[in-house]
């Protein structure tokens, strides 16, 4: 019979540190997405208060449908923009638990130095 010099837990470190990674990768996906919608939720709220300041000002025959238009994408854009921050903070939270889990598992690793090994590989 054989002994292994390995423990189960250390059998399922690597294991765990996988899918440590795999779940820090898709949050990090998910952060990205989150980026991308308050970019898109700024460029809303922006869009909203030029095409409301056309209206007002009567700019290219814009009327009132335009002037709610405008109101209807500067709200939703601070609702998106709310939303996504918010998620955004929590995402990037998980991301920080996850690295130190990941950190703290591989810091358990019983590591032992090879000693009378060879400098240089012919």
């Amino acid at each position: 019979m054989l002994l292994s010099p390995m423990t189960d837990d250390e059998d399922d470190s690597p294991d765990e540190i996988s899918d440590i990674e795999q779940r820090i990768e898709r949050l990090a996906e998910i952060a990205e997405r989150c980026r991308k919608f308050i970019l898109a939720s700024k460029l809303a709220i922006a869009g909203g208060f030029v095409l409301l300041l056309f209206a007002v000002l009567g700019l290219f025959g814009a009327g009132q449908l335009a002037a709610l238009g405008s109101i209807a994408l500067i709200l939703g854009g601070i609702v998106s923009l709310g939303s996504n921050i918010s998620t955004l903070r929590q995402t990037d939270a998980a991301i920080s638990d996850a690295e130190a889990m990941r950190a703290e598992l591989i810091g358990g690793f019983a590591l032992r130095l090879v000693h009378d090994a060879p400098t240089k590989l012919m």
